[in-house]
Parts: structure tokens; C-alpha cells; sequence
């Protein structure tokens, strides 16, 4: 079954999501990221400014299938159209299709009351469904 995970009170979804990725990668992960296409163009982005030593290989979908494959990071709108299978990230605001092909699954949320209230009906519905959920308050982490 799909681990779920909630890193909730990220200031910035997608430069929380940089750090998220640079670990994963770092340790060997491969991660897609789901997301509105206009998130996504934003990740892409953020992710070529690093530093020459920190870039993070990516690659967006729908693409090339052999360098889909080869790349540890699949940004892409449709999560069943992925190669990779090991962590997903969601960025939306809902629950990805195919989120249970995965081993995991990272859903990033701001401080925006809109984002929060779309992932506590994610959480229900994740509940209602019978996963057991971890939650992660980065506020708190930060303060500590």
C-alpha cells in the first residue's frame, strides 16, 4: 500500500519542492512530481537556477521514453503516463490519478486557506479509503 505523507505550512510549494527533490535525488530516488502545468513550468524553472554542482536532471512529460526513463525527476500533469513509480510528489490541489502505483506519495501544502482545505479533503478521502497518513508541520520543524 501507498506510504502517504503530508508536509503541510510550506511557504512556497515549489521551493520547498526543490529542497524535497535535491534530497531525493541525493539519495538515489527517482521522484515524479504532479502538478497544473503552470506549477510545473515554475518548478522547471527554479530547478535549472542552481548552482552547476546542486542542478537536479529533470525532464518534463509527455517526452522523449528513453529520457523519461534515464531522468530521476519526471514533472509531469498525468501521473499514470510516468516511467517511475518509486515517490510521488503532488502539488495540486487534488488527489493524483494513480497515486496507488507508487511506493510513496508527498503531498506539499502552503499556508494559503484554499490549499489547506482542498488537502484536508485530500486527507479524508486518503482516510476513507483505509491509508494510514504521517503528517509533517514544517512550521514546527522549522522552530525547532
Amino acid at each position: 500500500m501507498t506510504e502517504i505523507a503530508f508536509h503541510f505550512n510550506a511557504p512556497d510549494k515549489v521551493a520547498y519542492a526543490c529542497r524535497l527533490l535535491r534530497k531525493a535525488v541525493a539519495s538515489g530516488s527517482k521522484v515524479v512530481v504532479t502538478a497544473p502545468l503552470d506549477t510545473l513550468t515554475r518548478l522547471d524553472a527554479a530547478l535549472w537556477s542552481f548552482a552547476a554542482t546542486e542542478f537536479v536532471a529533470h525532464c518534463l512529460a509527455p517526452g522523449d521514453a528513453a529520457l523519461l526513463a534515464l531522468s530521476p525527476v519526471v514533472l509531469s500533469v498525468d501521473a499514470t503516463q510516468t516511467p517511475h513509480h518509486q515517490v510521488l510528489l503532488n502539488l495540486g490541489e487534488s488527489i493524483p490519478a494513480g497515486f496507488e502505483r507508487y511506493e510513496r506519495l508527498i503531498e506539499v501544502v502552503n499556508l494559503d486557506d484554499e490549499d489547506r482545505n482542498s488537502a484536508r479533503a485530500r486527507w479524508k478521502q486518503y482516510v476513507h479509503r483505509g491509508y494510514a497518513l504521517q503528517r509533517h508541520d514544517l512550521k514546527l520543524k522549522a522552530q525547532t
